[in-house]
């Protein structure tokens, strides 16, 4: 049974009206822009205690919390909240929907007000330093001028190494998880392939389906690729081994094994929440990024004294472990204070979702060092 204090609400920002439209990286212009967030704790009176959490590819704004008419909470819950590591009542926690996506905030799915008709492929391509230029929007309307921390695993590991790269003197501290400087070959064809997945479908229709039958097939199977990827062999062995649904053998080609059932679930679970255009724009996103050059991440002539706790996982395949050490790298060259910690964990690219007493630990002390730290300067 969810309590009272557990209920939260998400809330909306609305900036970048005509003729103030939000410059994109690409040189275009965006706005109105509506932002999706939720907040979690108070903000104490020197607005000295905000701490920015910044989600992966299909996670949202919603963290923590339930709302009022869920039965599950926020993809984060056991992270943030009373006495956890991101602990509500000593911290006040933002979290924000991406520009670009499908839950709340501006995206190809949203009203194009100059055509009266949803985006669609005429949304403007948007870039991690977009979606950070957007968040740092609403961080000026929330009167918040220095973050403690900012935090994200996977695609939002990549937004918080962004705000280092823009933003440096408005973070204190900085928590990249399982994430990297740029994708390799790999991760951009395995991304294509599912932009491919989604295109190929009939219903995409050059991505104008909204108001008629959704690329579900496309989509549903874009998700199973990359959720094979976010798990690691041993994790998947554990969980599935090659256990029969049925017990014999099926020759009508339907889902027999229980792993081909797990997919198909989370195939079609994803495209009852997520929109097919966004997930093209988001992981074009993902593939554009790149931080690598050290000019790029650290310039020479800023001024940059953020702490930084670099976490990986070893059954990582996906974003595995020497992507992490080459963040190490680059801020050791700068001389800055980073700690770098590799979890033996067999839950592969999951493990930041799942890793919850071994997270905690790390997290909550460096948040509560730096904090210290901060206060008695």
């Amino acid at each position: 049974m969810k309590s009272e204090a557990e209920t939260v609400e998400t809330k909306y920002f609305n900036f970048a009206g005509s003729p103030d439209e939000m410059v994109l990286e690409s040189g275009k212009k965006l706005g109105p822009i509506t932002i999706a967030y939720e907040t979690y704790g108070r903000l104490n009176e020197n607005r000295d205690n905000a701490v920015m959490v910044l989600h992966a590819l299909s996670g949202d704004a919603h963290a923590a919390g339930f709302h009022k008419e869920d039965k599950k909470p926020g993809w984060w819950n056991d992270m943030i909240g009373p006495g956890k590591a991101f602990d509500s009542e000593k911290y006040f926690i933002i979290c924000s929907n991406v520009i670009g996506g499908c839950k709340g905030s501006t995206g190809p799915s949203s009203l194009n007000e100059k055509t009266g008709k949803p985006y669609g492929l005429d949304f403007p391509l948007i870039t991690i330093s977009d979606m950070v230029n957007a968040q740092k929007y609403l961080l000026d309307y929330l009167g918040i001028d220095r973050l403690l921390c900012v935090v994200g695993g996977s695609m939002g590991g990549m937004q918080v190494l962004q705000w280092v790269a823009s933003y440096p003197e408005r973070i204190l501290s900085a928590i990249p998880i399982a994430t990297a400087l740029k994708h390799s070959p790999q991760q951009i064809a395995l991304n294509e392939v599912g932009r491919q997945a989604v295109m190929s479908d009939p219903d995409w229709r050059g991505g104008d389906y909204y108001g008629r039958s959704q690329p579900d097939r496309g989509l549903a199977l874009a998700r199973m690729i990359g959720h094979i990827t976010y798990m690691s062999d041993e994790s998947m062995e554990n969980k599935f081994s090659r256990k029969l649904k049925n017990g014999g053998y099926d020759f009508s080609f339907k889902p027999e094994f229980e792993v081909e059932g797990y997919l198909h679930y989370r195939g079609d679970s994803f495209v009852k929440r997520f929109d097919a255009n966004s997930y093209l724009y988001i992981t074009k996103a993902l593939d554009y990024f790149d931080l690598s050059s050290v000019d790029n991440f650290l310039p020479a002539d800023r001024k940059i004294d953020t702490r930084f706790l670099v976490i990986a996982f070893k059954s990582d395949w996906l974003y595995p472990s020497y992507q992490s050490r080459e963040i190490v790298r680059k801020l050791k060259t700068r001389r800055l204070d980073v700690t770098y910690c590799e979890i033996n964990s067999n839950y592969g690219h999951d493990a930041f979702l799942l890793e919850f007493p071994e997270e905690t630990r790390l997290i909550s002390h460096f948040l509560t060092r730096v904090y210290d730290h901060a206060k008695n300067k």
